[in-house]
């Protein structure tokens, strides 16, 4: 029995995907990327944004056509869209034959059962139910790197966000489970490892009644397969001195930030129900520098949301022109059913929006090009990707770069290298967003 696996969304939605993936296999289900071959269908599907929300829409309706055709046998929604709008998808497309939520990802192979023999249950189960783990995974990314979900939920109940309503509160996963996990990630062969929860900052504060990030990875270095640790998603407000130190000191622990700020105008940021100020913001900008000088920050902004002014569009591109953030990315506002902020009044025209995003962009590429321009002459070490077809070249990320949202580093050699190799590269050149440079040396430890 062939599977076709459609993973939406984010690297959280996929370590689920992963665990589900190798469920199936376990119990004998193979896995196909080819629509033709594949006798049923799972979608893991998104609605964090509208966009999101769309594209999972979009894909399961031209799933539902292979079903109506009977190309395929089983069609089954699982994920956030489905978790909370599995009503409407089963009255919209009635030919999603079940459906399964975001803490029901264990009942898979007994959903893919049920259906193929004409029962087709939906698996939903408590959103605050306890995280599910310690599940064999195929990990998808390749294997030279792979993603490491240390918490589920979260409980900042931000006005414009629906996760904690599909998503559940902040449950963290045990620690040990986490390192048994990543030491198996590493004997196959993953040499980074990348933390990644709805906020990673407050790991641990529900099970040991304190943050217990730190700690965490200090035990992900000592696993001597793994060579890089990067965390992403911290709230500002939550980053502690300990935190810091830990990754000042850490070799292993990846000297990048994700800190996603959403916007730098106090009243904006207090319609958002965020926890800091701009001044706070700064601050801890400022104080992570002083501790970490080579610190990649990248961050997310909201733009055109309700009540923004123009001042506080000023003011926010103010804001990144101060900071210079290394990495940067912005999402136009959009306004989520059950949430606070859909409901607020002054909604901001979509052409507005996108002229605000349009802004803050051109502002930050000037910004991320100069700072590519001046690493030029410098040394980085960076893990291979691939190999550029028909070129002495392949493609590499630094420290600096996070996989599928960061740039790349370009290399230049006759040399043979293979994926997750990592090499010293001295750097000649940028091209926008990415660097250019030559090998320099093998990297040992």
């Amino acid at each position: 029995m062939n599977i076709l696996f459609i993973s939406l969304g984010c690297d959280k939605n996929l370590v689920d995907t992963e665990m589900m993936l190798g469920m199936l296999v376990q119990r004998g289900f193979s896995i196909t990327d080819d629509e033709t071959e594949a006798d049923a269908v799972v979608v893991n599907t998104c609605c964090f944004i509208n966009d999101a929300k769309q594209e999972s829409i979009n894909t399961l309706l031209e799933m539902a056509e292979l079903r109506k055709s009977g190309a395929v046998k089983a069609l089954i929604a699982a994920g956030c869209l489905a978790q909370r709008y599995q009503d409407e998808i089963q009255k919209e497309i009635p030919e999603v034959d079940a459906i399964v939520g975001t803490t029901a990802i264990d009942a898979i192979v007994d959903a893919l059962d049920e259906v193929l023999s004409g029962r087709g249950l939906n698996h939903l189960e408590d959103i605050n139910r306890k995280p599910v783990y310690d599940r064999e995974r195929i990990v998808t990314t390749g294997g030279h790197y792979a993603y490491l979900k240390i918490a589920e939920g979260c409980d900042k109940h931000c006005s414009y966000c629906i996760i904690p309503k599909v998503r559940g509160n902040y449950r963290s996963i045990p620690m040990d489970s986490l390192v048994q996990e990543a030491e198996h990630l590493a004997m196959s062969g993953a040499k980074e490892i990348i933390l990644v929860a709805q906020e990673t900052t407050l790991y641990g504060v529900d099970l040991y009644g304190k943050k217990r990030l730190p700690e965490l990875l200090h035990k992900l270095c000592a696993i001597p397969e793994i060579y890089w640790v990067r965390i992403l998603y911290c709230y500002p407000e939550e980053i502690t001195d300990e935190l810091i130190e830990t990754i000042r000191s850490e070799q292993k622990v990846c000297n990048y930030l994700d800190i996603p700020v959403q916007h730098a105008s106090d009243k904006i940021l207090k319609r958002m129900g965020r926890r800091t100020g701009r001044q706070e913001l700064m601050d801890m900008i400022s104080k992570l520098r002083d501790r970490i000088p080579d610190i990649c920050l990248r961050t997310t902004l909201i733009t055109g949301f309700p009540g923004e002014t123009q001042e506080d569009h000023e003011s926010l591109l103010e804001f990144v022109d101060e900071m210079e953030f290394d990495r940067l990315g912005v999402f136009t506002y959009s306004p989520e059913e059950d949430t606070p902020a859909a409901l607020f009044d002054d909604q901001i025209d979509e052409e507005v929006k996108l002229d605000r995003q349009a802004d803050i962009m051109e502002l930050q590429q000037e910004i991320a090009f100069e700072k590519a321009q001046e690493t030029v002459g410098s040394t980085l070490l960076v893990m291979v990707e691939g190999k550029v077809p028909d070129e002495h070249a392949y493609v590499a990320r630094s420290y600096k770069d996070a996989p599928n949202v960061d740039g790349f580093v370009f290399v230049q050699t006759g040399r043979e290298l293979m994926t997750g190799d990592f090499v010293r590269v001295r750097i000649t050149g940028s091209h926008e967003y990415d660097l250019i440079g030559e090998i320099e040396d093998e990297f040992t430890e």
